[in-house]
Order: C-alpha cells, then sequence, then structure tokens
C-alpha cells in the first residue's frame, strides 16, 4: 500500500469523478470539479483527520483530498474523500525546475541558480502553491503577491541547515521564496521558522505532518521521531 505524504497528488478513476461531481454542494463545485475530470487533472493530499472515524482514515481506505481552483473561481479550495480504490495513481508536483518557463524573464536566471544549487545539494525541490497549481493545470493560480512555495526533502538537521541558509540567502527579482523542509517524507518544517529555531530565537517549532501539526522544543525530539541524525 502507497504511503501518504505532503503535497503528494492522486489522480481519481473516472467512476470517482462521477461521484464527486454529483456530490458536489453547488454549481461552482460542480463546474471546477467536471473541469478537473475533463482535462485528467490531479487532486492534492491533504490533512488525514483521524479523529473523524474510518471514512476518513487512510489506514482504513479513505483518503482526504483536495484542490485549490485557479482565480476564475476565487482561488476556492474544495475538499473531498476518495477511497482508496478510486486512486488511479498517485503523482507529485512538478520539480522546481519546471517552474522556469512561468517565471518572469528577470527571474529566471536566479531560479535557474537556485534549482542547479539544490541539485548539487543532492535534495530534490518541487513547487506546490499558487505557482505548482499553476505548472500542473496551464490556468491562472498566481497573484501579484503569491509567494513561490517550495518544498524541499532534506535527510538530516545538518542538510535541512545548509537548504535552508541557501534559500534565505537567494534572492529572485519580484518573487518571494516560502515553503517547507520536508524529514522523512511527511515531516515538515517552514525553512525559515527553522532558521530562526536553529539560531535560538524561539523556544519551538511548528512541526507539520499529514496527521496534525505539533509544536518541537528541541532537535532531539524532532530527530527521534524522524529517524535521522542530527
Amino acid at each position: 500500500m502507497t504511503r501518504l505524504h505532503r503535497h503528494q497528488l492522486v489522480h481519481p478513476s473516472p467512476a470517482a469523478w462521477e461521484r464527486l461531481r454529483a456530490g458536489a454542494r453547488d454549481a461552482v463545485e460542480r463546474e471546477c470539479m467536471t473541469l478537473w475530470a475533463a482535462r485528467g487533472l490531479p487532486l492534492v493530499v491533504t490533512q488525514q483527520r483521524c479523529d473523524a472515524g474510518p471514512a476518513v482514515d487512510s489506514t482504513a481506505g479513505g483518503i482526504a483530498t483536495g484542490l485549490s481552483a485557479p482565480l476564475r473561481w476565487e482561488s476556492r479550495r474544495l475538499g473531498v474523500m476518495l477511497t482508496r480504490s478510486e486512486v488511479l495513481f498517485f503523482d507529485e508536483f512538478p520539480v522546481a525546475r519546471a517552474l522556469t518557463k512561468l517565471l518572469p524573464a528577470a527571474a529566471r536566471p536566479a531560479w535557474d541558480r537556485l534549482c542547479r544549487s539544490t541539485a548539487a545539494d543532492g535534495v530534490q525541490s518541487r513547487v506546490y502553491g499558487s505557482y505548482g497549481w499553476q505548472a500542473l493545470t496551464g490556468m491562472a493560480h498566481v497573484r501579484a503577491d503569491s509567494d513561490v512555495d517550495l518544498w524541499v526533502g532534506v535527510q538530516d538537521a545538518a542538510q535541512a541547515d545548509t537548504i535552508a541558509a541557501l534559500l534565505a540567502r537567494t534572492e529572485i527579482p519580484g518573487l518571494r521564496l516560502d515553503g517547507e523542509l520536508i524529514f522523512d517524507g511527511d515531516t515538515a518544517v517552514s525553512w525559515r521558522e527553522w532558521l530562526t529555531w536553529r539560531a535560538g530565537g524561539s523556544r519551538s517549532i511548528l512541526v507539520k505532518t499529514l496527521s496534525g501539526s505539533r509544536l518541537a522544543s528541541d532537535l532531539g525530539e524532532i530527530v527521534r521521531d524522524l529517524k535521522v541524525a542530527a
């Protein structure tokens, strides 16, 4: 059974789309789902509410998913449930380099340098959020004030320090970088908060997983949970 992780994409079966459209709450939601189904677009795995019973427990066959609609539908967020049997296959958001063609010309050289640097550090970076959805759908999701959200998979605290420092010193004309460092696929921290925390600027850091969020107060606690070396 495929292990779920943050920012993972799922492609529903045609039968699943029929069910979801039939259960749409209003015309806007139905129209959006109809377009998603027609274009073969994915949904994204969202927080799995284990306290809500078997219907939304991913271990029992249910997966909480959703999508962020384009600007034409005011970036409306839709949440739907799928069963495991309704998933054709799993996928991922585009790699960071795939975003280059969507960026203003002035931002592309700095973006390419960032992509090369993360690759040289041995990590995979992917774009999500509004830029990620726009890269996937070809529709307008990005607003003038939208951040570029990256998730970067890291193996340990030392690599997290390196990548967070790289992101902090990267300047891309007209854009603001944001996003997460992800350990072991499904344990994430904001790279900005990581830098502040590691520098002693805060006593705890917010750690996010598919099952919820919690505060961690020391590196040993995070490392123990993630089974990685500090």
